[in-house]
């Protein structure tokens, strides 16, 4: 054991033991390119979980941190900030949004999704409703509200009481949503992508029906876009391939490149349930947050990111489905844009720890799927790299 691994393993005693950590130390990031402590170099098809979108370290938004960082960090929100204003005009340009608000991670915009939905039902309708719905297998957050909205179990074990006022029901069933809806319902909450549970894409047509529902019945839309946007699928946000418009939609990941920063956006109309007082953060939209989210939405979107993520994805996906065609121990391939799961017949994470000592990183949505989050700007010689060794692994 190296002197540098004896001092991190000493040092690790200090942190809660909150993550099954990967033997390795990745110290130094470039385009898709990761090295560890001992100079050994990895394909990154990872992205640090759909957050690097521009790769590692990429110049442009370096160059605005540190313009940033030599003029100001932080001021309080009680002050006007005018990179924030500026990236939420951003995001409002090029989106259904009208109004934004900024935070700290996806599940803090998540927390802040579910307050407005609530507040503006209770304090500007004056209806009463509070209840949200979210689907099985879906994911939101860690906090407690959103580990609550969750649908999966094993992240609300040892956590109760759990807060009131949500239903968790099956995703693409029409029947089980109309049973869900009452007088109580303030909004129905959903990814477009369930990608920690498993890259299982909602169906067109049960959208439609969802967001005519919703429409019909005064119920509010929220779609957790945290791993789904930024481009990640093809589109700036996912909403966009089902020709949908939600009331509220979140952000994170990908919004700062590797920058810890968080938003909520919603449609005009729900201006009123934030009013001042009511919300806020310390941290949310700091000068800093905000010069990096304004470099990264003007890569995205000025350099035409989404539809690169299309086309690489249609080639991800083609050269998957090609070299594993016939391969009985894989069931699927699918995904949307560069959001792609190869499930398998069996759990994965011997497979994932061969691909790591091949020198690519992939990771899991669930146990027996492997989850592949490239950059945006990911080379077709890169995804051949990967669907090499993959195609070589599942082989075997």
């Amino acid at each position: 054991m190296s002197e540098t691994q004896t001092a991190l393993e000493t040092a690790s005693h200090s942190l809660f033991p909150t993550y099954a950590r990967y033997p390795l130390a990745l110290v130094k990031g470039e385009g898709s390119w990761l090295w560890d402590d001992k100079g050994n170099k990895y394909l990154d098809f990872m992205s640090g979980i759909a957050v690097t979108n521009l790769g590692h370290a990429p110049k442009r938004i370096k160059e605005a941190l540190i313009k940033q960082l030599d003029e100001l960090w932080h001021v309080s929100n009680l002050f006007q900030i005018p990179n924030q204003a500026e990236a939420a005009k951003l995001i409002t340009d090029n989106s259904c949004a009208d109004a934004v608000f900024f935070c700290n991670s996806g599940a803090e915009a998540n927390e802040a999704a579910i307050k407005l939905a609530r507040r503006y039902n209770q304090n500007v309708l004056n209806n009463g409703r509070c209840e949200i719905i979210t689907f099985e297998q879906s994911f939101h957050g860690r906090t407690l509200a959103t580990l609550t909205a969750t649908g999966q179990a094993k992240v609300k074990e040892g956590f109760a009481p759990l807060p009131e006022g949500f239903k968790t029901i099956p995703l693409n069933d029409l029947a089980a949503l109309r049973a869900a809806v009452s007088d109580k319902t303030a909004a129905v909450m959903l990814e477009m992508v369930q990608a920690e549970g498993g890259i299982h894409p909602v169906d067109a047509a049960y959208m439609k029906e969802l967001a005519a529902l919703c429409e019909r019945e005064g119920i509010l839309l929220i779609v957790d876009e945290i791993q789904t946007g930024m481009g990640r699928t093809g589109k700036l946000f996912a909403y966009e391939h089902y020709g949908i418009e939600p009331d509220i939609f979140t952000m994170a990941k990908g919004l700062g490149s590797g920058f810890p920063v968080g938003a909520m956006a919603a449609k005009e109309k729900l201006r009123d349930g934030f009013t001042a007082g009511t919300h806020g953060s310390t941290f949310g939209g700091t000068p800093i947050a905000t010069a990096v989210v304004k470099a990264t939405l003007e890569a995205i979107v000025g350099d035409g990111l989404p539809e690169r993520a299309a086309r690489q994805g249609d080639y991800l996906i083609a050269q998957l489905r090609g070299k594993l065609a016939g391969n009985a121990f894989v069931k699927e391939v699918r995904g949307l844009g560069l959001l792609v799961g190869i499930e398998c017949a069996e759990p994965i994470a011997d497979i994932l720890n061969k691909a790591q000592e091949r020198g690519l990183l992939a990771i899991s949505a669930g146990p027996n799927v492997i989850r592949l989050l490239p950059n945006l700007l990911v080379t077709n010689e890169e995804i051949d790299t990967a669907v090499a060794i993959l195609a070589e692994l599942l082989e075997a």
